[in-house]
C-alpha cells in the first residue's frame, strides 16, 4: 500500500481501531493499565513524527503572500473562536464536554489537513507554508481563549492548569523542539531527505495506536458518554458545513485565487485534535469525558473531509471555466 492510500483510507483504520479498541478493553478489562502507560510515549513519537512534516523552519515563508496570510489568521483564529464561542450555548453544562468542544475546535490542523487539501484541489506549496504559523499560532492563543471562554466557576484552574503544563512542555514541546532539530539536521545534506519520507509514514498507524488504546482504557466512559456525544454531534457538523461557508465569504472578500480559497476551506475545516489530546488526557478523573470528545470529532471531521472532497472544489470553489 502507498503512502497516499494509507492517507485516503486513514478513517477507516482509525474507526477500525476503535472498535478493536473498545472490544479489548470490554473482554480483557486488565489491559487498561498497560494501555494507558503506553498511551504517552506513543503520543510522543506520534507528534514528533508529525511535527517533522511540518516546515518548523521556515515560518517566514507564509508571509509571502499578506493577503492569503490575512485570511488564514483571520479565519482561524478571529471567525472560528467567536463560532465556537457562539456554539457554547448549544452545549450541555458538563464542564468536561465543554472543555473538550473548546480544545479541538479551537485550533486549526497541521498535519493530514495538506494531504485533503492536496485531493481537494487546492494550493499545497501555501497550505505547506502556512502550516507552522498555523501551528505557533494556536500553541500561543489557545490558553487565551481557553480563559475567556471558560466560566471561572466551571473548574479548578489552578488544578488544571497544574496538569496541563507538564502535558504541554513534555508532549507538545520537547517534541516540537526535537522535531525542529531533526528538520535543521535533515535540511543540512540532501541525501538525509529520505528521513523525512519514512517518518511521514508514521502519523497514521500511530494514530491508530492511540485511538485503540483510548477506547481500550476508557471503554467505560465511551459507553457513559454515549448520550453526550449524540448531543454534540450536530455541533460538529454543523461546524464543517459553518466553515466552509465562512471560508468562501472571506475568500470573497479577500478575492483570492480558487486554489487558495480552496486551502482556507480545509484549512478552517480540519482541527488539531492530537495536539490537544494529550492535554485532555493530563486532565483529573472525572474529566475523561474531554478526551473522548475530541476523538469523536476528529471521527466526524474525518467523515467530513469525504464529502469536502466533493462541496468544496465542485461546489463552493468551483472552475466555472472548466
Amino acid at each position: 500500500m502507498s503512502r497516499d492510500a494509507l492517507e485516503r483510507h486513514q478513517v477507516w483504520i482509525y474507526l477500525a481501531a476503535i472498535l478493536c479498541g473498545l472490544a479489548a478493553g470490554a473482554l480483557w478489562p486488565a489491559l487498561a493499565p498497560g494501555f494507558e502507560a503506553l498511551l504517552w510515549p506513543t503520543l510522543a513519537v506520534l507528534l514528533y513524527a508529525t511535527f517533522v512534516q511540518v516546515p518548523l523552519l521556515q515560518v517566514g515563508a507564509a508571509f509571502r503572500d499578506r493577503r492569503f496570510t490575512v485570511a488564514v489568521l483571520l479565519g482561524n483564529f478571529v471567525l472560528i473562536p467567536l463560532l465556537v464561542w457562539l456554539c457554547l450555548p448549544l452545549l450541555s453544562d458538563d464542564p468536561a464536554l465543554r472543555l473538550g468542544v473548546l480544545l479541538v475546535l479551537l485550533v486549526p490542523c497541521t498535519d493530514w489537513f495538506i494531504s485533503f487539501c492536496q485531493l481537494g484541489r487546492g494550493h499545497t506549496a501555501k497550505a505547506i507554508a502556512i502550516t507552522p504559523l498555523n501551528l505557533l499560532a494556536q500553541l500561543l492563543l489557545l490558553p487565551v481563549y481557553l480563559w475567556l471562554m471558560l466560566p471561572a466557576n466551571a473548574l479548578d484552574t489552578t488544578a488544571i492548569m497544574a496538569r496541563l503544563l507538564p502535558a504541554a512542555l513534555g508532549l507538545i514541546v520537547l517534541p516540537l523542539v526535537l522535531a525542529g532539530v531533526t528538520e535543521r539536521w535533515i535540511d543540512a545534506a540532501r541525501p538525509r531527505a529520505v528521513w523525512r519520507a519514512r517518518l511521514a509514514w508514521w502519523p497514521v498507524p500511530l494514530l491508530a495506536v492511540v485511538v485503540l488504546m483510548i477506547a481500550g482504557a476508557q471503554v467505560n466512559t465511551v459507553l457513559s458518554a454515549g448520550p453526550a456525544l449524540l448531543a454534540v454531534l450536530p455541533v460538529f457538523v454543523a461546524f464543517l458545513l459553518v466553515t466552509s461557508l465562512l471560508a468562501r465569504l472571506v475568500a470573497r472578500v479577500m478575492r483570492l485565487p480558487l486554489e487558495e480559497g480552496r486551502t482556507l476551506a480545509f484549512t478552517m475545516g480540519t482541527r488539531n485534535s492530537f495536539v490537544v489530546l494529550p492535554l485532555a488526557l493530563a486532565l483529573p478523573a472525572g474529566w475523561e469525558t474531554a478526551a473522548v470528545v475530541i476523538v469523536f470529532q476528529s471521527l466526524i471531521e474525518l467523515f467530513g473531509m469525504l464529502l469536502f472532497l466533493w462541496w468544496i472544489p465542485q461546489v463552493l470553489f468551483r472552475n466555472k471555466a472548466a
